[in-house]
């Protein structure tokens, strides 16, 4: 402070009832860095007059005696002395304006020379001289010694990578300071249509990835998807040490097409000033390379092999391959692979089974299982599909599917592409199997309700292997008008295990002898009158000893079960007979019944 701002200041102090002028620049000593700009702010309160102050810089150099060196005047062309008359003509050195009493000093390059006790002083425009009209603090130049380079990476060679790939980046900075600073790196890329050359600061497209800041914290990238990706874990900065250098290693698990641009690296110097705010003192910014990232779509190959059409035999084995190609072996992405089936005699699509990126094999259809199945792994890219013994039902077209999902947490979002293979179709070739039914009431005592009814369906199979016969009896009520649908009432499989569905009737089913399958009707009611069928399918056994359904049947004509309650009525018998056939091969079986019987029936009925 000159001699003249401190009487200025006792002034002010004596009489302290009054507003004084007061001129105001930061604390210091400051410390600044040769090369780098310098801003430092002036403003004066407490004044009378107009409300655009102006503004005179001096600088005294500690080599000077303590003599002043005019450097710029926002009223005078002619202030700056010698050292700053070049610069000041040229913008380097300027005073920029941010309000009317408030403005700042900006060196746009800093020298060596440049070092000294800056003085703002602003004219009166008081009516009686009092107040501080000056200020002044001292700016310390030290030598520029941020040095930042960086290790390029495989990722960088010139080839593009494919979506999901992994993009490390290596930045190293190291500053030589006497003074206790703090070093902030950004990682940052600009679009594709930006420059290399290009200030990192500007950039219609610019975007910060991840950054370590002047608190040494790691902060996100703003804006983007990259707030998302460092919390989900695929975007990371991390600090090392090596060689008496700090390297900063950013690195993206997976990348994305959004991704695409030029990649730079922006490492700034901090330091704090006495007033205890962070100012950048340096800052060098290194362009680390372009990077293209072809979207997964664009590439991802998926095919079934064999191509075309499988015929087999049935109880052999089925082996179909799943080819994923397209995906970088370096991008580790996470794949899962469904193989599907659309049988001949339905439109749906059915999921035969699912590999998950952790292994895991889920299986979405049964009938595939029956034999034994398996879905492996077998190489990098190469899933396979196996069942041990194909069965008729397991003929169809095949796909194979893969999604790929390039985050961490498959599953939870959608994934990055999904490709379908070509179908294959598998055919079953079968062995000659040919079934024929009849159905029939067994002959007993007369019926009446309560009694037990027994219908016989007599079964013929001719096939060339061990077979067995599962046989389903469907009954159909005549009440009301049209024809009505058959329920099942019973079912006695193939292993020999039965299923009763009897409308809440008491019912079993057996097997009297190896070609006559019998339902029985316990304690029969009127709901049980109506036209009864059996239903007849063909199993098959294959060389591993499992069952599977041949696609031979047969359905019998129905038979009509017609209950009596009356005393009258036990006097007739309630004989009806339907016998039928329904041949896989065209074979026939003559229903007949006697004319006689049948009059006598209908009368019968007239009169009840």
């Amino acid at each position: 402070m000159t001699r003249r701002g401190a009487a200025a200041g006792l002034v002010c102090l004596l009489w302290a009832v009054c507003e004084c002028r007061q001129v105001t620049l930061p604390p210091g000593p400051l410390y600044r860095v040769a090369g780098f700009p310098l801003s430092l702010p002036c403003s004066v309160t407490g004044y009378e007059g107009s409300r655009t102050q102006d503004f005179e810089w001096f600088l005294i150099r500690e080599d000077a005696g303590g003599r002043q060196i005019g450097v710029i005047s926002t009223r005078d062309r002619r202030f700056p002395y010698a050292p700053f008359q070049a610069r000041v003509r040229s913008g380097e050195v300027r005073v920029e304006r941010d309000s009317g009493d408030r403005v700042r000093l900006v060196i746009q390059r800093l020298r060596p020379e440049d070092q000294g006790t800056y003085e703002c002083y602003t004219p009166s425009t008081d009516a009686r001289y009092q107040g501080n009209y000056s200020s002044s603090v001292l700016v310390n130049v030290i030598p520029d010694t941020l040095q930042v380079s960086h290790t390029s990476s495989r990722s960088l060679s010139g080839q593009a990578l494919t979506e999901g790939a992994e993009l490390q980046l290596t930045c190293s900075a190291s500053v030589q300071s006497q003074q206790h600073t703090h070093v902030s790196v950004t990682f940052g890329v600009r679009g594709a249509g930006e420059g290399a050359g290009g200030s990192p600061a500007g950039g219609h497209n610019l975007r910060e990835v991840i950054s370590i800041d002047k608190h040494l914290s790691v902060v996100p990238g703003r804006g983007g998807d990259y707030e998302r990706r460092y919390a989900d874990g695929t975007v990371s900065l991390e600090k090392r040490s090596e060689g008496g250098q700090d390297q900063y290693v950013m690195r993206i698990s997976s990348v994305v097409p959004s991704d695409t641009g030029s990649f730079f690296c922006e490492v700034i110097q901090w330091i704090q000033d006495p007033q205890m705010t962070w100012q950048r003192i340096a800052q060098r910014t290194l362009e680390l390379g372009n990077v293209t990232v072809q979207p997964l779509a664009d590439s991802l190959t998926v095919t079934t092999l064999p191509e075309g059409e499988v015929s087999l035999s049935a109880g052999s084995p089925l082996s179909l391959s799943c080819e994923v190609g397209g995906i970088s072996p370096s991008s580790r992405p996470s794949l899962l692979v469904q193989w599907l089936r659309r049988a001949a005699d339905r439109g749906a699509e059915l999921e035969v089974a699912r590999m998950g990126s952790d292994g895991v094999v889920t299986w979405g259809d049964d009938v595939s299982r029956r034999g034994g199945a398996s879905l492996e792994k077998e190489a990098e890219g190469r899933y396979s599909l196996r069942l041990f013994s194909a069965h008729p039902a397991d003929a169809g077209i095949y796909r194979c599917a893969v999604s790929v999902y390039t985050g961490r947490t498959p599953g939870t979002s959608s994934p990055a592409a999904s490709q379908r293979s070509n179908g294959v179709t598998v055919s079953l070739r079968m062995k000659e199997v040919r079934v024929e039914a009849e159905v029939g009431l067994a002959r007993g005592p007369p019926l009446q309700r309560g009694h037990t009814v027994s219908l016989l369906c007599n079964v013929t199979t001719v096939t060339s292997g061990p077979a067995q016969v599962e046989v389903h009896w469907l009954m159909t009520r005549e009440e009301g008008e049209g024809p009505a649908e058959p329920a099942l009432v019973a079912v006695l499989a193939h292993d020999g295990t039965s299923r009763l569905h009897g409308n809440n009737s008491d019912i079993s089913v057996d097997r009297p002898s190896p070609s006559c399958y019998r339902l029985r009707v316990h304690k029969a009611e009127a709901e049980d009158q109506g036209l009864y069928q059996c239903h007849v399918e063909v199993w098959g056994q294959d060389p591993h000893g499992g069952w599977y359904n041949t696609g031979a049947r047969s359905t019998s004509q129905p038979a009509r079960v017609y209950m009596y309650a009356r005393a009258g009525d036990l006097l007739l018998i309630p004989f009806v007979v339907g016998v039928s056939s329904a041949l896989l091969v065209g074979v026939g079986i003559v229903a007949s019944v006697t004319c006689c019987f049948l009059n006598r029936l209908a009368k019968q009925r007239r009169k009840t």
